[in-house]
């Protein structure tokens, strides 16, 4: 039976560079496939929620609290959510998503 020989210190560093940069490039795209890519899917369909909010709408923030948008302020960035008889203005960023009935 032939076992290869495994080469060590001078032996293999020829060509070594090569197969280097080859394996670092998978390793980045497996990286972009796996982790960057749905991240920035996820981050764009939530701007997507953000921008389409209305007044009325039944909302649930990140924090768990559920509501109903009784208020928009585009300038400052903010939204006031009705919790009962009770108002609460909230980050429009910590919307986490519309719940239907």
């Amino acid at each position: 039976m032939n076992w290869p020989i495994l080469m060590t210190g001078a032996e293999g560093a020829g060509g070594g560079g090569m197969f280097t940069l080859v394996w670092f490039g998978l390793i980045f795209v497996l990286m972009y496939l796996l982790l960057i890519r749905p991240q920035r899917k996820k981050q764009k369909e939530h701007e997507n929620l953000l921008q389409q909010l209305k007044k009325g709408d039944k909302v649930v923030t990140s924090g768990g609290m559920f509501g109903i948008i009784f208020a928009i302020d585009e300038e400052r960035g903010r939204v006031v959510i009705k919790i009962g008889e009770t108002k609460f203005e909230f980050l429009k960023s910590s919307i986490a998503a519309k719940v239907d009935n």
